[in-house]
């Protein structure tokens, strides 16, 4: 099965906490770049708009802005001259007055859609309210876009439930906290990304950022995967800033075939899998 080819960027940049203005132009900028290079579905780091290691809630609050805000209709413009989408990390405002960690998706046309993150990591929940809607797959120009955020990729769940739910890619913006690795190996975010490819038979993009703050190294692992689970691009020379190009046919991700006798999800057993809360221990 093939069909037409999409080039996905993965633009892996150094955001700084607090510097919504300045967020803005590097963002924009690097849109700009990877529109420049051909790519038709672009993706931005998790809070992308604003940094990611606040001091305060006040802090947060204050390089939040509403999903109509200046940041995005900057990302729609950019995105309008080459007919792209946008993915990126969002601090968003909303309309309840509460904080989201949020994904933003966008064309040039404006806002497609809005996840907000359900599962937050560590000091996040002192910041963020947690997402109250599932993972969405988004039929966009470019093709299905199942979005994530970051922590969502430790739970096979999100991604299984957006593959069932027709995606051809799931896209992840990310700030990927550094943590120690046996040398040689490659950072275990990078293996969940290509063991996610694989095991739902969909395109992956997981965009990291780079860049120390206030003492948080990152990985820098930005890659994109095909729909085996092989690297097609990424991560950037030594996790440093970089710009990740992959073509993708996602026609190849609609068909779940593993050979002539096996399913990605024809060989499901639903009815036989424990989905229940885990078990409590005395």
């Amino acid at each position: 099965m093939s069909g037409f080819s999409v080039r996905v960027a993965c633009l892996q940049i150094a955001p700084v906490v607090g510097d919504a203005e300045g967020n803005r132009r590097l963002a924009r900028a690097a849109i700009g770049e990877a529109v420049d290079a051909g790519a038709r579905l672009v993706v931005l780091p998790e809070l992308a708009t604003s940094g990611y290691v606040f001091e305060s809630s006040d802090e947060a609050r204050a390089c939040a802005e509403p999903a109509d805000g200046p940041s995005l209709s900057a990302w729609s413009e950019e995105a309008a001259r080459g007919d792209a989408v946008v993915v990126g990390g969002l601090c968003e405002l909303g309309e309840d007055g509460r904080l989201y960690n949020s994904a933003a998706v966008v064309d040039g046309g404006g806002v497609l859609g809005v996840y907000r993150k359900i599962h937050l990591w560590d000091r996040e929940r002192l910041f963020f309210e947690p997402g109250r809607e599932c993972a969405p797959v988004l039929e966009t120009p470019v093709g299905r876009v199942g979005v994530g955020v970051c922590y969502d990729l430790n739970f096979p769940e999100v991604a299984r439930g957006l593959a069932l739910a027709g995606a051809d890619i799931v896209v992840l913006p990310s700030n990927l906290p550094r943590s120690p690795r046996p040398a040689g190996e490659r950072p275990i975010e990078v293996t969940l990304a290509m063991a996610t490819a694989h095991l739902n038979h969909v395109f992956v993009a997981l965009c990291d950022r780079c860049g120390p703050e206030r003492g948080v190294e990152w990985v820098g692992g930005s890659v994109v995967c095909d729909e085996w689970g092989w690297l097609l691009a990424g991560p950037p020379p030594d996790f440093g800033r970089g710009l990740v190009l992959a073509d993708c046919d996602f026609a190849r991700a609609r068909d779940k075939a593993w050979n002539e006798r096996n399913d990605v999800f024809g060989d499901r057993r639903p009815d036989l899998y424990r989905l229940g809360e885990p078990a409590s221990v005395a």
